[in-house]
């Protein structure tokens, strides 16, 4: 051990270096050769030194895909990173290449404020102690078996005095939810957060299979496109992998593309696209905008609404296609055309809401209805507002309008995430882990725009059901940062100061680590067993152990059965499966689709060598690569061309024949007049209409007027977005120093708001509501919608005490904590004043201290 410190001393150490000083720990773990790739010398001779291994590495963030990420290793030390060079790239066959903040895992890693041991608050004592000093006290350093004593005696002292309703547990790893099933059970919470509106509006419409998972065609059939629409997404920032290299792949063969959006994205520019800047939340507006003008100049000789279509595929666009039992006046088409209510949908009209030019709308409306070949895609984020699910509905009822459904070229559907501009069923699986997860006892389920208002107010709206009681008193974390990436941060945090005990599970102090009384130090992926993991529907990743847990950390399993230990529950019962046999089993259970784009069959070829190298239970098998190949390569990759047997059409089986193939909807066709909808959400937050209509948005753009009819600006005047962006993943990499340099935090405001307002590029702005206040140095540019300010998002809150002032930008700190429709996520809609700051300017936070806890 001490040699290998003294190995790692000799590397130098500055900010660009890819080892921080606490490397010196990661020299524990043993590398073996048959695991990884010998090294071989680049064409300037490097890497080739004896003992250098490259291995497959985790990125396992949420940034949208999935990368492959290798490094080197030298006597138990990561000196060098890289990413796939696995095959000749090609844009049939791409490379799977990483960002910036792939590249930067090692400074996440290894990096300083690492927590290197359990400790407590201060200022805890069982009942909570001193729970003002959340956020705030010192830190106590602990043993592993006080720490695990300690939850253990306030998850019986709870539950005893409270019951396990009281208990609390966020986060999606099953490990700590497993536990607290074995000891009685917890009340857990749901939300939207990712998908807003469209999270569960889908499969009652019938194009359900589709707008989450497969409602769009795969990434050959788009450069069929001759126009692609980017309706509020920005795969450029917000969707790593080669989801940006494929739409410039549809470029090529001849796409035009339109950027609706309200910021001017990096894929408007890379893309050279047609930039339309909207109004956040005004999206629904501009599309029915569109719609009354296709109506309007529709005709035989210029068709622009596909009446065959609709007749053919949908319910409820006019009054002779309506359900049985419904109002015939309760059709889109007279809807648009306010046959009835008076108020025809026209340009001018949308155009006062959305901040669109009525002339502009008809150029759209003539663009997508007049073009035969069109992928009409939306990111989540326009949906990602309290009660969104109108724009969800009118969004795809402009595409069955238009006809945009079905047939090469056509598409209308979300493009994000995993999925951006490639869905179809997923040419590669990875297997089960074999885990099992138990069943909790403890039916309670909080919305997650509820869930602070349940701890403080004693109260929440079960899904679907009605009102229950609620007496929160045990918060536990577990692999996610709630508090920081859910609606309305100061609440939150005010929720946390009231409960008896928070616990948490985490590598560094994260906003829901700061807020607690025990913190546990978790591994990273890096110091695991291993995990196979897709990225987009042709790749499979596996990546394995690169070092052993850091300091005294311990992987989330191992804390887990630390846990039941001292609740005096076997942990073989819980988990029956060690961590290593959960890796082997995802590996022997991969599958690949065959060549004739039908059937699966098994990866990988495993060997009683194999097995017996492993040291886990299983059997050999034959399947098309070696288990170690797969292992050494980190990835397999389905070879794509076109015309072969792996495109994907979405609903064309549907289109070609609607009465043997019908969508998951009652009718068993596109509904466009939705009554499951309808009846749905009456039992939820606020009643959604069965057809698309207009209605103000909670804390939307009508809301930033003291008085709508004179246009007389109110309180707070500006509307805030939070662009996903490269610094972070949500908010995960925001303690990474390197890219606080190379990406800085600002609030983007416009040049005409800013002149206004009084402040140049560079000035501090303080930007306040009645939910908190922050400060950011703002960027000046052209690129945005007036009246609306850009604050990207995942910022590390950091609250002055004192004054009350977040320092760091927290997006959600501003954020409404309102449910609304079926309980969707509202972070796109918020607003603020943006005044100049008076006081000490902001410092630019690369040059702000890590968060390194100091024992005294």
């Amino acid at each position: 051990m001490l040699d290998l410190v003294e190995k790692i001393r000799e590397f130098k150490m500055s900010r660009r270096s890819f080892i921080g000083w606490t490397s010196a720990v990661a020299a524990t773990a043993a590398i073996p050769v048959t695991r990884g790739l010998v090294a071989k010398a680049d064409e300037s001779g490097a890497g080739a030194a004896q003992g250098e291994v490259w291995k497959t590495a985790a990125c396992w963030h949420n940034c949208g895909s999935r990368c492959l990420n290798k490094v080197l290793i030298k006597d138990g030390v990561v000196i060098r990173q890289k990413t796939d060079d696995t095959h000749e790239d090609s844009a049939d066959f791409p490379q799977q290449r990483g960002c910036l903040r792939g590249r930067s895992q090692r400074k996440q890693v290894f990096s300083a404020d690492r927590l290197k041991y359990p400790m407590k608050r201060k200022n805890w004592e069982p009942g909570g102690g001193k729970k003002e000093l959340r956020g705030r006290d010192q830190w106590v350093r602990i043993s592993w078996d006080e720490a695990f004593e300690i939850v253990a005696s306030e998850t019986k002292r709870i539950a005893n005095k409270y019951g396990n309703e009281a208990i609390l547990v966020t986060g999606d790893d099953s490990n700590i939810p497993n536990v607290m099933k074995a000891a009685g059970g917890y009340t857990s919470c749901y939300g939207s957060s990712s998908w807003g509106a469209w999270r569960w509006i889908w499969e009652q419409m019938g194009v359900g299979e589709g707008l989450i998972v497969n409602g769009i065609n795969d990434r050959l059939d788009l450069r069929n496109s001759q126009l692609i629409v980017l309706w509020g997404a920005n795969p450029a920032w917000s969707t790593m992998g080669s989801v940006t290299y494929n739409y410039l792949q549809a470029k090529k063969a001849g796409a035009r593309f339109i950027s609706i959006d309200p910021m001017y994205s990096e894929s408007a520019r890379v893309f050279e696209a047609d930039w339309v800047p909207v109004r956040p939340g005004q999206d629904d507006a501009l599309a029915f905008g569109i719609m009354y003008t296709l109506l309007d100049e529709d005709s035989p000789s210029n068709p622009l609404v596909k009446w065959d279509f609709l007749d053919k595929y949908t319910v409820g666009f006019d009054a002779d296609h309506m359900p049985k039992g419904a109002d015939p006046k309760d059709n889109l088409k007279d809807y648009i055309l306010g046959t009835y209510d008076g108020q025809p949908k026209t340009p001018e009209w949308a155009s006062e809401l959305c901040g669109v030019e009525a002339s502009k709308i008809r150029e759209l409306a003539r663009e997508i209805g007049g073009t035969e070949r069109v992928a009409l895609l939306t990111g989540w984020s326009p949906a990602r507002i309290s009660n969104g699910e109108g724009w969800v509905q009118a969004f795809s009822a402009l595409g069955m309008m238009t006809g945009h459904m079905g047939s090469p070229g056509n598409m209308t559907g979300v493009s994000c995430w995993e999925y951006a501009g490639n869905m179809g069923p997923f040419l590669l699986t990875a297997g089960a882990n074999g885990a099992p997860s138990l069943e909790n006892k403890i039916d309670n389920n909080i919305n997650e725009n509820e869930i602070w208002d349940a701890v403080l107010d004693g109260k929440f709206l079960q899904r679907y059901e009605g009102e229950r009681k609620a007496n929160i008193q045990f918060i536990y974390h577990n692999y996610n940062n709630t508090l920081q990436t859910r609606s309305n941060i100061a609440k939150g945090i005010e929720a946390h100061r009231k409960v008896e005990f928070v616990a948490c599970n985490a590598y560094v102090l994260t906003t829901n680590a700061k807020y607690a009384d025990v913190v546990l130090p978790v591994a990273t992926q890096w110091e695991t067993e291993g995990a196979v993991t897709g990225g987009n529907r042709e790749i499979l990743i596996t990546w394995s152990k690169i070092v052993d847990p850091l300091y005294e950390s311990k992987t989330d399993q191992q804390i887990a059965e630390g846990l039941l230990e001292k609740l005096g529950i076997n942990p073989k019962d819980v988990f029956p499966l060690s961590e290593k046999q959960q890796y082997f089993n995802q590996l022997a259970g991969s599958m690949v689709m065959k060549d004739n784009g039908v059937d699966y069959e098994l990866l990988c070829t495993i060997t009683a060598e194999d097995i017996k190298e492993f040291g886990v239970e299983g059997k050999p098998q034959k399947g098309r690569i070696p288990l170690k190949q797969f292992i050494e390569q980190g990835i397999y990759q389905v070879p794509r061309k076109p015309g072969d047997n792996f495109g994907f059409i979405a609903y064309k089986d549907f289109i070609d024949d609607p009465k043997n193939n019908p969508v998951s909807s009652e009718s068993g066709k596109f509904e466009i007049y939705c009554k499951a909808v309808n009846e749905l959400s009456k039992k939820a937050y606020s009643e959604i209409k069965p057809i698309p209509v207009y209605e103000p948005k909670v804390h939307g753009y009508e809301s930033t007027f003291e008085n709508w009819e004179t246009k007389k600006k109110g309180k707070y005047p500006y509307q805030i977005i939070n662009p996903h962006y490269l610094r972070r993943s949500h908010s995960t990499f925001d303690n990474v120093p390197q890219l606080r340099e190379a990406w800085s935090n600002p609030v983007y405001i416009s040049s005409r708001d800013a002149k206004e307002i009084g402040i140049k590029d560079g000035d501090t702005v303080l930007m306040s509501n009645e939910f908190g206040k922050s400060l950011r140095p703002a960027k000046i540019t052209e690129g945005i919608m007036p009246g609306t300010i850009g604050l990207p998002h995942g910022a590390w809150i950091d609250i002055d005490e004192k004054t009350g002032i977040d320092r760091a930008g927290a997006d959600n700190l501003f954020v409404p904590h309102i449910p609304k429709g079926l309980g969707s996520s509202g972070f796109n809609l918020a607003r603020c004043n943006v005044e100049k700051w008076t006081g000490e300017p902001i410092e630019a936070d690369v040059k702000w201290p890590q968060r390194i806890i100091k024992f005294q």
